[in-house]
């Protein structure tokens, strides 16, 4: 089978991440194949902001945890030391298809590299809090930006489930 269809047929979302860090070159290659994503018109309105910073990190997850009304002490990003955010370019029409996108390759390329990976949510909320907003501004980053999503990235501490079976009916060929 090709490689590309095998990571695509096999890529699961993880919940239970070890604490070690990502390798630097594993982490620039996810970053650099999220940046090649398709994108409308090829306009690129996408961002990635690549978070490994620790304290920065615990900060956005209890965001995160609020946002998702979970208790005090969950971590809705469980465990994972990695936690790629992507924000689009709102005044592009097709920016959330486009952020969507650049989640994809992303979550695949970790994959493809045995990086285990999950989309988390709350992202939207996250950056028109003042919070998000606060943390924008901090890195010198302006312009009308949506939060689209956060992967959080790092290595699997057990084994993904495999695949569900493929629901009845899911394409159908005229």
């Amino acid at each position: 089978m090709n490689e590309t269809i095998k990571t695509l047929k096999t890529r699961r979302s993880c919940r239970s991440f070890k604490p070690e860090m990502v390798k630097d070159s594993e982490l620039k290659a996810i970053v650099e194949a999220g940046t090649y994503a398709a994108t409308g018109m090829g306009k690129q309105s996408p961002i990635i902001i690549a978070v490994t910073d620790k304290e920065l990190r615990d900060q956005i997850a209890e965001e995160n945890r609020k946002i998702g009304g979970w208790n005090e002490g969950f971590d809705p990003f469980y465990g994972a030391p990695v936690i790629l955010i992507v924000l689009a370019d709102k005044s592009v029409p097709t920016y959330l298809y486009d952020g969507s996108l650049v989640m994809g390759n992303l979550m695949n390329a970790a994959s493809s590299l045995g990086v285990a990976n999950i989309w988390i949510h709350r992202a939207k909320e996250e950056f028109e809090s003042e919070f998000g907003k606060s943390l924008l501004k901090k890195l010198g980053i302006e312009g009308d930006y949506e939060g689209i999503g956060h992967c959080a990235l790092g290595y699997d501490a057990k084994e993904a489930n495999a695949a569900a079976p493929r629901k009845e009916n899911y394409a159908y060929f005229i």
